[in-house]
């Protein structure tokens, strides 16, 4: 039997390519009733949430010519939606990050996109929206792992850069995803300094999960007593869900813990994180208090989860 795709499955794919670029809206010359192209409105993506980010990076990550980079980055420049730093280490590269008036534009962008979701998911009811969504899903996952088959995820412990990132993705993932506000980027801070400020490598670890150079996830496990471990911040990026990348992380810290010695791991997480609480049930541990709180949004309840350890 020939692997190759027939012409039916090749016209099947160019077909839900028009269908949906013409549903969504990306054939008009500006997008979102915009004066930015589709490319432009990524950019302000890609520049909103990677500050300091090179013209060299965007190019090579978005598959972008440099020249043709160059011209939107000057248009951008000269409406005042982005500023440039010099390098300090490489005086031919510059930092990109946006103004004021960048970040307002890509805002507005960003609502406006949501909302045209909104009301195209909104049109279906709860179950075919499922469907929908399992079937984007199974879309990427299939076509990811083509492009990331031969490149393996690895733990690995922290370097420098590490902390600034895992305190900016969770402000930012859980900002988007479940609107809490700057405490708990805040929090997460306090936490991520004071993990590091006191670090016991016998005792403690910080595991970031990479793929390719690029951080898909993390976790900590950090000592509250000489009996007692706790498991914080466990993070995995959006794209890189459905790949057991949790489950596994979860699973470093449980075992580093035995090994270590302690009798126990406790956690604190919300009510409202069902996959993460999936993930805490699965390996094990059980929830034994909840306090109501709005310490960084509102109507939020806070669960402490144990798990006891056996000697290993």
């Amino acid at each position: 039997m020939s692997l190759d795709p027939t012409p039916a499955q090749i016209a099947a794919v160019r077909g839900f390519n028009r269908y949906y670029t013409q549903r969504i809206g990306v054939l008009q010359e500006r997008l979102l009733d915009s004066p930015h192209s589709l490319t432009e409105v990524r950019l302000l993506y890609e520049l909103a949430h990677r500050p300091g980010v090179s013209a060299f990076e965007l190019a090579t990550d978005l598959g972008l010519d440099r020249g043709y980079l160059s011209r939107m980055l000057k248009r951008f420049e000269s409406r005042g939606l982005i500023a440039r730093t010099r390098s300090t280490t490489d005086g031919r590269r510059h930092h990109l990050r946006l103004t004021p008036a960048g970040r307002h534009t890509f805002a507005m962008l960003d609502r406006r996109s949501a909302g045209q979701v909104a009301t195209l998911l909104g049109a279906l009811d709860p179950e075919r929206r499922e469907d929908v969504l399992a079937a984007m899903r199974a879309i990427h996952d299939g076509l990811e792992g083509i492009a990331s088959a031969s490149t393996e995820v690895v733990l690995r412990g922290h370097r420098p850069g590490d902390i600034g990132w895992v305190v900016q993705r969770h402000g930012e993932l859980y900002c988007r995803e479940y609107g809490w506000d700057e405490r708990f980027e805040t929090l997460v801070a306090e936490i991520a300094l004071r993990f590091v400020r006191t670090f016991d490598p016998r005792r403690e670890r910080c595991w970031i999960a990479e793929r390719g150079g690029e951080r898909l996830g993390c976790v900590f496990l950090a000592a509250e007593n000489r009996a007692e471990a706790r498991l914080r911040m466990l993070l995995v990026e959006p794209h890189a869900r459905g790949l057991g990348l949790g489950r596994r992380l979860v699973g470093e810290c449980v075992h580093f813990a035995r090994t270590a010695g302690y009798r126990c791991i406790v956690l604190w997480t919300q009510s409202n994180l069902h996959a993460a609480r999936h993930l805490y049930a699965e390996a094990g541990f059980r929830k034994t208090a909840e306090t109501p709180h709005d310490d960084f949004g509102e109507g939020l309840i806070a669960e402490t989860w144990t798990l006891g350890l056996a000697p290993p």
